[in-house]
């Protein structure tokens, strides 16, 4: 079966081993199908939250994350258990955790380092005994002060909690004593800082992938006329721990940690990955920074605060412009550097999105892109959705503002 066919024909049930009607296309192209120069361009509905319910291990909010059952349709369609799959821009990790559930290896890396906290915590999962024991020994002092105003978000019982915590985190990694669990720990932390219920450390806010700022939250409090109140850090920690791993067995936890020990996670510039192995990675399925859309030292503020990471730094080498020629010109270096990593045969797709209210499709940028570094092109895939209430929060609508679909480029080298 050709790779078209298996993009048109299969589904998160079965991977059919029948030839599709598809395999016929020139004789009776369907309505998804068309062909744009030298690619075919795909369109449809190919995976949605129904087809293949996503593990809870992956609800850990980040700002511009993809659903898992888009890494999963490539994963499962163009990889096999032991191969390496790889995401140069990994974000929360939703491409590595995927990997990991379906029992790949793993090569994550991001140039902000909040990444790797969010992600390898999740593949060397501590059991909830693990998790209150060591939440019990942590020391919690309740006359420490902060660095910076958070009033407007914490009650001052919380925040000297959080306080806390974050100082023993620091210390832990400081004297190279951190494990696995301290290492969870600070990943459920940093998910519950900020967020819009009871289960969140601050007092009611924007979603937990963007932090409001201080004069905004003042502003919000006064608005909605509240004052935060007490919430207990170590019993969130616990309810959002059991949570996360509501859908992981014991087998599953064991599987994870076996790809944990071997996953390499990295803090570089996708464009240079000297780590990463020539002709090493089987698939790499992957969301660059788009133009314009996302400020992350803005949304991670307090994520970076509390992790001590100087996000202005971080923001300096994150390639978000508005410009199409200096983002192309990053995306050149980027693929230069896929060519090398990948294997023959080996796989890219490349999730560009649709931005400036779809009169810019950054997949017709990406084509020329990747065939200059040496890959060929398959097709343009564009998975149709309805969107969800939250993306309708952020004023994406169908077809008209933002990243409305999911545009993905897939190559083969």
């Amino acid at each position: 079966m050709s790779e078209i066919s298996k993009l048109l024909a299969y589904t998160h049930d079965s991977l059919k081993d029948e030839p599709s009607i598809f395999d016929f296309m020139e004789e009776s192209p369907p309505e998804s199908f068309a062909q744009k120069e030298d690619y075919a361009v795909i369109t449809k509905e190919l995976w949605t939250s129904g087809q293949r319910q996503a593990s809870s291990i992956h609800e850990v909010s980040y700002r511009a994350c993809f659903k898992p059952q888009l890494p999963n349709y490539f994963i499962q369609l163009f990889s096999k258990p032991g191969d390496t799959v790889y995401d140069p821009f990994s974000g929360r990790g939703t491409t590595a955790i995927e990997a990991a559930l379906c029992s790949r290896n793993v090569v994550a890396n991001d140039v902000n380092p909040l990444s790797i906290f969010l992600t390898k915590p999740r593949l060397q999962i501590p059991t909830l005994q693990e998790v209150e024991v060591r939440l019990g020994a942590i020391k919690f002092d309740r006359d420490i002060g902060a660095d910076i105003d958070l009033s407007m978000f914490y009650h001052q019982d919380t925040l000297n909690e959080l306080l806390c915590l974050k100082n023993y985190l620091a210390e832990r990694s400081a004297s190279g004593k951190a494990d696995y669990i301290d290492d969870w720990i600070r990943m459920v932390a940093t998910n519950r800082l900020t967020g819009h219920s009871k289960n969140f450390f601050s007092v009611y806010t924007l979603p937990p992938n963007q932090a409001c700022s201080q004069k905004k939250q003042i502003e919000f409090n006064l608005k909605r006329n509240q004052v935060p109140e007490y919430k207990d850090v170590k019993a969130i920690i616990l309810n959002k721990s059991t949570s996360l791993k509501k859908d992981i067995t014991d087998e599953t936890r064991k599987s994870l940690f076996e790809v944990g020990k071997k996953a390499i996670f990295l803090n570089e510039d996708a464009a240079n990955t000297k780590q990463i192995q020539d002709e090493s990675i089987s698939l790499v399925v992957t969301s660059p920074p788009f133009l314009d859309v996302i400020d992350y030292a803005s949304d991670n503020w307090l994520r970076a605060w509390f992790n001590g990471i100087d996000m202005e730094k971080v923001q300096k080498k994150i390639t978000v412009t508005n410009s199409v020629e200096k983002w192309e010109s990053f995306m050149r270096s980027v693929f230069t550097e896929l060519f090398r990593i990948v294997k023959k045969d080996g796989y890219v797709a490349f999730e560009v999105g649709e931005v400036r209210g779809g009169s810019v499709k950054l997949e017709e940028n990406i084509v020329p892109i990747g065939k200059q570094a040496g890959f060929e092109i398959i097709a343009v895939l564009v998975n149709e959705q309805k969107f969800s209430k939250t993306s309708n929060i952020w004023g994406v609508t169908n077809n008209k503002k933002g990243t409305n679909t999911n545009r993905i480029v897939l190559f083969i080298k």
